[in-house]
């Protein structure tokens, strides 16, 4: 048999390292075209679009606790890409735009404020109107005509600030709370206001003292828990609640309850169906500076979270999906409309890299049939402690603290102004 010729043998060897020059080419286009679209599906399952109704919006991972020992928050939060600039924008979500119509301004401006909707009025209490003046009094926004009036006196011994609140429809219950501006201590005092006579009368005191705890009527019962203790810094985890009917205390003493799994102020606390439901909130605040004689503000570490706790009918509390991301300052920021919550802006955790607060402007929808958290829209500017009301398929907000610009998530004025826009909700 004949050998192969030295000419033939080299034009076989090229075709051979062609071929598999070529199917390495093939290979690698498709294993990079794999991984783009493993990315693509990675993002789409972790943050679904927010207006489809059978979407969900997965939850981040939660913040550790405070613990001065141990975690990022010991070590100053250090980023672990230093080199690399965060924007500051970093924590928004993709939202749907809303039509937002500016309405009557209110009387002054606030933070750290209370409302109480009953039917078309929007009552609204105390807070700051600067870090060294806090107001003693009550507006009343009428949604029908779109006009603020009929401003009355709080208690003198009544709080400024950090109030905890509830209504039966006509009566409502404030509990404890700041007394004074900047950071000055709290107060255990608790009053009833009657909305129909403007007329107040005391309660039973708190057992100790809060800031913005968790308020809620919950059958007959006025439920007070959470909070910041008196340095105005620690978690409180304590729960009490007070038998009351037609403005009245039934008993003379509060009676303690389950404590609530995770202490903090600036939650959301809600009935709907004869089930409590707690949301958001954080751990830690601002503290007075020591020695200080004015009690001013000094910020501490504070550890935002979106966790969702209902209370259910073996006083048991049930953990809840948390919320699309960290909230806070939300306390009198929600509505409840065909069974959904609703939440408006809030605070979320600070900018790891500057430190900065960083507040929240989108609104937040809970489907309770679905158990499901979806951003529905976004405000005309980021807010906390925004007071929210809702009449005649409308959303209200008005008061608490905007940022400064839409690059910059971060807190400047205090506001009065009302909004609103036409809810839509995923139904």
């Amino acid at each position: 048999m004949a050998r192969p010729s030295s000419k033939h043998a080299s034009l076989k060897l090229v075709l051979i390292c062609l071929a598999l020059l070529g199917f390495a080419l093939i290979a690698d286009y498709m294993w990079a075209s794999s991984s783009r679209f493993s990315y693509s599906l990675s993002i789409a399952s972790n943050w679904a679009p927010p207006y489809r109704s059978d979407s969900s919006i997965s939850v981040p991972t939660k913040p550790d606790r405070i613990n001065p020992g141990k975690g990022e928050a010991a070590k100053g939060g250090k980023d672990d890409n230093p080199g690399r600039a965060l924007s500051a924008t970093f924590a928004d979500l993709p939202a749907p735009e809303l039509t937002w119509k500016k309405m009557a301004t209110a009387p002054v401006p606030r933070l750290d404020g209370a409302a109480i909707q009953i039917k078309n009025l929007l009552f609204v209490f105390a807070g700051y109107g600067t870090i060294d003046l806090v107001h003693s009094h009550v507006d009343i926004y009428n949604f029908t005509d779109n006009t603020w009036g009929g401003r009355f006196d709080m208690p003198k011994e009544m709080a400024h600030s950090h109030l905890g609140m509830a209504t039966d429809g006509r009566y409502i219950y404030v509990v404890t709370g700041q007394y004074g501006p900047q950071c000055r201590g709290p107060t255990a005092h608790t009053f009833v206001l009657d909305t129909e006579t403007k007329q107040w009368q005391d309660m039973p005191p708190l057992p100790v003292p809060r800031y913005a705890p968790a308020t809620q009527l919950w059958r007959g019962r006025l439920h007070v828990m959470g909070g910041s203790k008196e340095n105005r810094h620690t978690p409180g985890v304590e729960h009490w609640s007070l038998a009351v009917k037609d403005g009245k205390a039934l008993e003379k003493e509060w009676r303690s309850e389950i404590p609530i799994p995770r202490g903090g102020p600036h939650r959301a606390c809600i009935v709907v169906d004869d089930r409590l439901y707690v949301i958001g909130g954080q751990e830690g605040d601002f503290m007075a500076k020591p020695g200080s004689p004015i009690f001013k503000c000094s910020r501490r570490n504070e550890v935002v979270y979106g966790d969702v706790y209902m209370l259910d009918d073996d006083m048991k509390w049930k953990v809840l999906p948390s919320m699309p991301k960290p909230d806070s300052h939300i306390e009198f920021a929600w509505i409840v409309v065909n069974n959904s919550i609703v939440i408006v802006g809030g605070t979320t955790d600070k900018h790891p890299q500057t430190k900065k607060m960083v507040l929240n402007g989108e609104v937040f929808q809970f489907n309770l049939d679905l158990q499901q958290w979806s951003v529905i829209g976004k405000l005309p500017f980021r807010v906390k402690t925004t007071l929210v009301g809702y009449w005649d398929g409308w959303l209200y907000f008005t008061s608490g603290q905007r940022d400064k610009g839409p690059d910059d998530p971060s807190p400047k004025k205090v506001i009065g102004e009302m909004w609103r826009t036409k809810l839509k909700l995923i139904l």
